[in-house]
């Protein structure tokens, strides 16, 4: 059954205002056909799906071109979502620092300056296909979901998270080398784009900014322009990596050894049993060593290894570096922690918003559709956070999606009461509605 546009709720009204200066007026219409069709629609949200869920003079064919043609650009989106994720965060920001001063006793001295980090998370998560082989950007990506190299699209993306919010970036699309060779484009790596990313980043005033990666993204190259951009970093690195440690029977005193090899070496009692930081409450349990050391390309680093105990064994053990070197093995626990934020986007998305269901042939559109989802996507966010507050209790993303959708078929219901009052016929009302 279609939901007609007309009972769009009010704050959706308000929210998709924001994003009209980015469009066309035939444009703006398309672009509130999709967002309010992702955030209703019960089955796959394929175009078909989309258009399936709202009842609206258009087509299929016109959405086709909405995102496949029509001129206007995701970076344009993506920079409004994100100017009003300042505008509410900066006065928050304000109040920690002001609230910071007033606690500080007075005596003798620069007083203790206050620290708000915002977490720039990355990472990159792929999209399967199993048909369309015609479709640009295909390529064999790993997917951590079926645990294999499949076919599909590989999206970077980047998680800005300040004061228990959060606000993604703009996606882009991954090609393999030889995928844009078949193409005519100009390849970029995944560590490039990460490094533009981290290069081009405006953080909120008056915060701390802290990159937050997986093993993937270790580069000696990344490390470097979040230090020269003043920022930390927090990166998971792999077992082959070299780690320098003293040994009076090397030449030098010192040795290389894999982090694998390091590991091995520590006891038992060398960790620290401790808590996994959640939001929801309390965490696992899971065992942590922290020291300075060297790692090879990234030089002086808090090295973090946490394993977890199982029938009495502590597990194969995972291990990070990060520049924080003030940080205790409490506060490097958190900031690994932080990261995971970007895995529940990728799941939320896909599962709720359909980020991977889309059926489009070019790479514009596809990345134009990625954009869409995560416009649904900041609009939950901002739900999310107002019902917290009200609730006074954690509410997830797809907690707030049914919220909504409650709001909207009640809507829908009043909308149907409305029309039988005014004496509109049955069968009338059908015809509009029917898929």
């Amino acid at each position: 059954m279609r939901v007609p546009i007309v009972c769009a709720d009010e704050r959706l009204r308000q929210y998709a205002q924001t994003f009209a200066d980015c469009f066309s007026r035939p444009q703006y219409k398309h672009f509130v056909t999709v967002l309010l069709g992702l955030l209703l629609c019960r089955g796959k949200r394929t175009l078909t799906g989309l258009f399936s869920s709202v009842a609206v003079k258009t087509s299929v064919a016109a959405l086709s071109r909405f995102l496949s043609e029509a001129p206007w650009k995701p970076s344009e989106v993506a920079r409004r979502w994100r100017e009003r994720f300042d505008h509410t965060l900066a006065p928050r920001v304000a109040q920690h620092h002001a609230d910071h001063r007033a606690a500080q006793p007075k005596r003798v001295g620069r007083p203790k300056a206050s620290v708000v980090t915002g977490y720039l998370i990355g990472d990159d998560s792929t999209c399967q296909k199993l048909r369309g082989k015609q479709m640009e950007g295909l390529g064999y990506h790993y997917s951590t979901t079926m645990g294999a190299t499949v076919r599909g699209h590989s999206l970077v993306l980047s998680l800005y998270v300040l004061l228990g919010r959060r606000c993604p970036l703009t996606p882009q699309l991954y090609r393999q080398k030889k995928t844009c060779e078949a193409e005519g484009v100009a390849f970029r790596s995944k560590v490039e784009l990460m490094v533009e990313t981290i290069r081009d980043f405006a953080p909120l005033s008056d915060t701390h900014t802290h990159v937050l990666l997986d093993a993937w993204y270790s580069a000696k190259v990344i490390w470097k322009t979040a230090r020269e951009r003043g920022f930390d970093i927090t990166s998971g690195l792999k077992g082959n990596r070299l780690v320098r440690i003293r040994d009076k029977g090397c030449r030098g005193g010192w040795q290389w050894l894999s982090l694998d090899a390091y590991a091995a070496r520590l006891k038992e009692e060398d960790y620290t049993a401790m808590t996994w930081p959640r939001q929801d409450g309390e965490g696992r349990t899971v065992y942590v060593y922290a020291a300075a050391k060297t790692i090879q390309k990234l030089g002086r680093v808090q090295l973090l290894i946490v394993r977890e105990k199982r029938d009495g064994t502590l597990t194969a053990p995972r291990f990070w570096a990060s520049s924080d070197m003030k940080a205790d093995a409490k506060a490097l626990l958190a900031h690994v922690a932080a990261r995971w934020d970007i895995e529940v986007l990728f799941a939320d998305a896909k599962e709720l918003l359909g980020l991977d269901h889309y059926q489009l042939m070019s790479a514009q559109a596809l990345v134009r559709f990625w954009t869409l989802v995560l416009t649904a996507y900041v609009f939950l966010e901002e739900q999310r956070a107002l019902l917290e507050h009200d609730w006074q209790q954690p509410i997830s993303i797809g907690q707030a999606l049914h919220e909504i959708q409650q709001v909207h078929w009640f809507h829908f219901l009043t909308w149907m009461q409305q029309q039988f009052r005014a004496g509109h016929n049955p069968a009338t009302i059908f015809r509009q509605l029917a898929a």
